[in-house]
């Protein structure tokens, strides 16, 4: 009898591997080729707006760019998200589990664990915003304020979600910052950004030759082969920006291409200070 039984549970087992663990091996199967393929598609639409900048500074694109690349990346995140659950909803539903029959249990745990998923719903609804609004993309540089945090999260934009925001600083630290507690995101290259140099000079000196000289900078500046692609226009004196009784502030200010105001910044102090030395005038410190 005791062989009977266990001939019979054998070729049931042997029944049940040839159908229904068969198809949750196939269904594994085909999530884990469905996510390498959504990948592939994601990395070669990705690589295909990437190629119009191989020439140029990954910064330096449009703000469509940037857009549809932060959208690629998110649709494929939903995309693959919605085919796991509906996987994993077949697998249970193959393993005995009736999935109408668990619809009262899940109703109880999701009210159960509501409370602890606000948070989770906050980041996705706030992720939603952050790139229909368009408020920053891929390649982006911004700073992002960050509840609980006194100093905010800077960096370049390497992957957006509905979930995070993935930074990388200059440092080469990776920074996440979930979306639900974004407080306030300021971008430093979206459209232009513009690079300003205060030169501080003694309050004595003589401000109509100091402006001379600054001017004199930012017309070489405009026409040089190097510099005059990051400009978008000539740099300009705006005058005296802070006056106190020992010395005296000059600013300068120059609109660039998004995200090269760092680099036109150096250059232009690095003129500035070049130009006083040779005139005999220096800066304060």
């Amino acid at each position: 009898m005791t062989e009977v039984l266990a001939a019979n549970s054998g070729s049931d087992i042997a029944a049940w591997m040839r159908s229904s663990g068969l198809e949750i091996v196939l269904l594994i199967v085909g999530a884990m080729l469905f996510g390498r393929f959504a990948a592939f598609v994601r990395d070669r639409v990705t690589t295909k707006i990437d190629s119009g900048f191989q020439t140029s500074d990954a910064l330096v694109r449009t703000e469509a760019a940037k857009h549809r690349h932060a959208l690629a990346q998110v649709v494929t995140w939903v995309v693959l998200t919605i085919v796991y659950v509906l996987v994993g909803m077949e697998v249970l539903r193959r393993l005995g589990f009736s999935v109408t029959g668990l619809v009262a249990p899940a109703a109880v745990l999701g009210a159960a664990l509501g409370f602890g998923a606000q948070r989770i719903v906050q980041d996705i609804l706030a992720g939603f915003f952050l790139i229909t609004e368009r408020q920053y993309g891929f390649g982006d540089v911004v700073q992002i304020s960050v509840t609980g945090s006194s100093e905010p999260a800077e960096g370049t934009v390497e992957d957006v979600t509905l979930r995070i925001t993935t930074l990388r600083n200059s440092d080469g630290e990776v920074i996440t910052v979930p979306n639900g507690q974004i407080v306030k995101v300021t971008n430093l290259s979206k459209d232009w950004a513009r690079a300003a140099i205060d030169v501080p000079v003694s309050a004595q000196a003589d401000i109509t030759k100091i402006n001379e000289i600054l001017h004199e900078v930012c017309q070489k500046a405009y026409q040089d082969p190097r510099l005059e692609p990051l400009l978008l226009d000539e740099p300009s004196v705006m005058g005296v920006e802070d006056l106190s009784l020992d010395e005296m502030n000059i600013r300068m200010v120059a609109r660039t291409l998004p995200g090269k105001q760092f680099e036109v910044g150096r250059d232009l102090r690095v003129r500035v200070a070049a130009a006083l030395r040779k005139e005999g005038i220096s800066e304060t410190t």
